[in-house]
């Protein structure tokens, strides 16, 4: 399939997967926690307290964005903490709102 510049060429699947990945970023409190994460790792309690959301439905959003490797997290004791997945995300969420400035 080509895409919407000449010789772009993607298939029905990229399309689907990039669909998602920006379902993902679509939700205010998603978007947000990924925002936050980006001066460094924080465990899901500090998520939740710089957001003003519930534990519980951080920890939701959260397993939302690591599905569609938005976030990436590691235990360590009986805390998880959560960071980037990489520079891409920090990338698209920063071009989005600059768009949003202009």
């Amino acid at each position: 399939m080509t895409g919407p510049e000449e010789g772009l060429q993607v298939d029905t699947e990229e399309v689907e997967v990039l669909a998602e990945l920006f379902h993902q970023m679509a939700d205010p409190t998603r978007l947000l926690l990924l925002m936050s994460l980006f001066c460094g790792e924080k465990c899901v309690c500090d998520l939740a307290e710089k957001t003003d959301v519930s534990v519980s439905a951080v920890s939701h959003q959260l397993r939302s964005l690591r599905i569609a490797r938005l976030v990436r997290s590691r235990r360590k004791g009986r805390h998880v903490f959560y960071r980037l997945d990489d520079e891409h995300v920090r990338d698209l969420v920063s071009k989005g709102l600059e768009h949003v400035r202009e």
